[in-house]
């Protein structure tokens, strides 16, 4: 338009590289943005999941939220049954608890909140069974998987999370940063020379550590070949640090059998096409 100016958006400014505590001071050779790390090839590369990993990755934390959305409905229909004085009944999903569900006397406007609970619980079971069949499938095709299954405890929903959330552990220096990145390792608090242990970092993927965690327990059957040790970090430090333990094991376990792999380790599952 006559007499307006043109603007022109100004060039962004290159983000200044952080030089960490213990690191040489720069001097007027040294790359001092990121974009002069990148041309000189020293800017330490982030590993991105290929689809078919992403993916699983996506289906498998999609099926963990919704059993957390169906568990909140069950435990809404108890809170309702005991807002009313009903007797305590754990097995309300059953061919048994249903008709009597059904058949007790409630509020109009608590028959429609239990009504309306067990229509949202039936229809999540619809969806939970079509992600349990594409899961299952990978697992069943999929090698790492197929690896990871012959590790005692390791089901094939255990398998299919801890293969996806990995992702390639070749990038991983070893089974100690494969440990790091679940989020299992322990801080350390560390100042003038006092040095005490932590919490759990709980870094990193909480479905990962779920499905460590999930597999860890079988340890506690005398017929699991971690029994022994579990039994053993029990007595000293408890069943919790006990299951942590075997879990942060398996991790270093899953490390190692899916590093063997190599490339196919992470291969897409070749999966069954309908006819």
């Amino acid at each position: 338009m006559p007499g307006s100016q043109r603007t022109w958006p100004s060039r962004p400014t290159p983000a200044p590289c952080v030089v960490l505590s213990g690191a040489p001071r720069p001097t007027a050779a040294t790359p001092t943005t990121c974009g002069e790390l990148l041309r000189a090839g020293t800017l330490p590369e982030s590993w991105m999941p290929p689809a078919h990993i992403a993916d699983a990755r996506t289906q498998v934390r999609l099926r963990r939220a919704l059993v957390g959305e169906r568990t909140a409905w069950q435990q809404r229909i108890h809170a309702i049954l005991f807002h009313h004085g009903l007797p305590e009944r754990s097995q309300l999903l059953t061919t048994d608890g249903r008709p009597w569900l059904a058949s007790i006397h409630l509020p109009a406007v608590a028959r429609q909140a239990v009504d309306l609970a067990l229509r949202m619980i039936d229809h999540l079971e619809v969806e939970l069974d079509t992600l349990d069949t594409q899961l299952g499938g990978i697992a069943r095709a999929q090698p790492g998987c197929q690896a990871l299954q012959r590790r005692y405890g390791v089901g094939w929903l255990t398998a299919v999370a801890i293969w996806a959330e990995f992702g390639d552990v070749r990038r991983f220096a070893n089974s100690r940063q494969a440990v790091r990145f679940t989020g299992l390792d322990i801080t350390i608090s560390e100042s003038d020379g006092k040095r005490a242990r932590g919490h759990l970092a709980r870094q990193g993927s909480p479905v990962l550590r779920w499905a460590l965690h999930e597999a860890a327990m079988s340890a506690a059957r005398p017929s699991s070949p971690d029994h022994p040790y579990s039994l053993q970090v029990k007595q000293r430090l408890g069943g919790k640090r006990a299951a942590l333990s075997v879990a942060r094991k398996l991790a270093r376990e899953a490390y190692h059998t899916l590093r063997e792999l190599g490339d196919q380790a992470v291969t897409p599952a070749e999966l069954p096409t309908a006819a």
